[in-house]
């Protein structure tokens, strides 16, 4: 009776019932679309994090490089020397110097110290380098006499004599280039933390634990399409060739590196034997990162501990604006539409409730209870609430379409961390690459997407019935307030 009863008044009442469930839709699509928008800036958010630190490091270990006014070490600039007296004009010459950047460096102990502090899942240290190359040639001046030809020659003419007077030098002089790019050690036998992780292996392959002393690297694309290097050919860095093994495409569009080397390799080249500049960390339990993280800084002296949470405080730009408007104000506004729906879907059903007053004192003259009266007041509303939700997903399934369809890219300034720039000359030395650069700004590009997950659904059609009850609580209460009498006076 109950089942006939509802599907005949739903026929009866298709208008009303559309109505109703149009203004639960509209809520219920608008929650969707935010929290499929919301959910998307935070896969966002993780590919930026990403970029710096790589996939699975919960925190980083580093230790900021100290100015020579404090005592500590002080900033590495490069120095070359060239011979100007090489045997014949125009032969190139070339010098790469290979500097620690961004951080000082930590002994490896450190990496098994902090390994050891509890809620460590896995700790893993890495080098990051600057090489800076100069490469080019001296040309000999031409020794010119006034009204004579000229001649071979330094400035003093030829076999060295003092030009005479009258003479002069003409032409001679240097040109050379200046190259700079960022080489991180990682170390092999944990290919599953550190920057590298940040990186899909788009040709060739990637280390074997086993080559840990092997002369073998792994090029960023970026880096190889500017010096055109494929799989198979060598780089040579300070005057040792490495074997190119692989190909590496940034799945951020950034990378954490130009060149990627076995560690052990990338300490020999830096004469820095047993160092490293940041240790990558994985805690046991992600809830815990907090307290592993005082665990560090209290038992393992003189470090900067930066976690996932820090480093999110340091992201701006549109990214960071989309991101707060969509948490903030979408929510709120998300929480308003969703409160009218449910107030106006009650207002409807208790006023079609009036309308029904004759039905309604009917039914009870024939025997039907108040609570079976408001039973049936309630269950067309629930069903109404279920109608909304339908429409509200599918509404909201096609606005988080729109915005992958779309897919708007929204900037992530990344602000300065913990330690120093290390950048061409040192610390604040000029433009930073590598693992050590996340004190650097830099401007990273992402593309928003707005996943819908099964969440999302479920809450969806938890509000549908929520929207429901709400509605049939207002229209019920109405409903048990009828009496008999009022209806039968109402009989024409």
């Amino acid at each position: 009776m109950f089942f006939t009863y509802l599907r005949r008044e739903l026929r009866r009442r298709r208008k009303a019932a559309l109505v109703v469930a149009s203004g639960l839709a509209l809520g219920i699509a608008l929650v969707v679309v935010v929290s499929s928008v919301s959910s998307g800036m935070g896969k966002a958010q993780e590919k930026v994090l990403q970029s710096l630190y790589g996939l699975g490091t919960d925190m980083t270990v580093t230790k900021a490089m100290e100015t020579s006014e404090e005592g500590g070490e002080r900033p590495e600039r490069p120095r070359f020397s060239f011979d100007a007296q090489a045997e014949g004009s125009g032969e190139e010459q070339s010098t790469d110097h290979v500097m620690v950047q961004g951080f000082q460096s930590l002994a490896d102990s450190t990496v098994d110290k902090v390994g050891e502090q509890n809620g460590v899942a896995d700790a893993v240290g890495g080098l990051s380098l600057q090489v800076v190359k100069v490469s080019g040639e001296f040309t000999r001046g031409r020794f010119q006499q006034d009204g004579q030809g000229g001649q071979d020659g330094g400035p003093g003419g030829p076999g060295g004599a003092e030009p005479s007077e009258g003479g002069r030098v003409q032409g001679g002089g240097a040109d050379f280039d200046v190259n700079s790019y960022s080489v991180y050690g990682t170390d092999v036998t944990e290919p599953k933390l550190g920057p590298l992780t940040s990186s899909r292996i788009t040709d060739g392959r990637t280390f074997k634990a086993s080559e840990t002393d092997a002369k073998v690297a792994v090029v960023d694309s970026a880096h190889a399409k500017e010096k055109e290097l494929e799989t198979g050919d060598t780089v040579t860095v300070k005057g040792t060739k490495f074997k190119v093994i692989g190909i590496a495409t940034a799945e951020s569009g950034d990378a954490a590196a130009d060149l990627y080397l076995p560690l052990k390799q990338a300490q020999t080249l830096a004469d820095a034997k047993d160092k490293v500049t940041t240790i990558y960390v994985r805690a046991t339990d992600s809830q815990q990162i907090d307290s592993v993280k005082s665990a560090i800084q209290k038992n393992v002296s003189g470090t900067t501990v930066t976690t996932s949470a820090d480093l999110a405080d340091t992201v701006s730009g549109s990214l960071s604006t989309a991101s707060s408007l969509a948490i903030g104000v979408g929510t709120w506004l998300s929480v308003a539409v969703l409160v009218t729906a449910f107030l106006v879907a009650g207002l409807l059903t208790s006023s079609a409730v009036s309308r029904r007053v004759r039905e309604f004192g009917t039914l009870k003259a024939l025997g039907w209870t108040s609570g079976r009266v408001t039973g049936q007041v309630v269950g067309e509303a629930v069903v109404h609430g279920l109608m909304g939700g339908v429409l509200g997903i599918a509404l909201g399934l096609a606005g988080a379409y729109a915005v992958t369809a779309i897919s708007p890219t929204l900037q992530a300034e990344l602000g300065g961390g913990a330690g120093g720039s290390g950048g061409m000359g040192g610390p604040g030395g000029g433009p930073v690459g590598g693992p050590g650069r996340e004190a650097a700004a830099k401007t990273l590009e992402v593309a928003l997407t707005a996943p819908v997950g099964l969440t999302t659904v479920a809450l969806a059609v938890g509000l549908a019935v929520a929207g429901g009850l709400v509605a049939g609580a207002f229209g019920g209460w109405r409903a048990s307030r009828l009496r008999p009498a009022d209806a039968l006076r109402r009989v024409a």
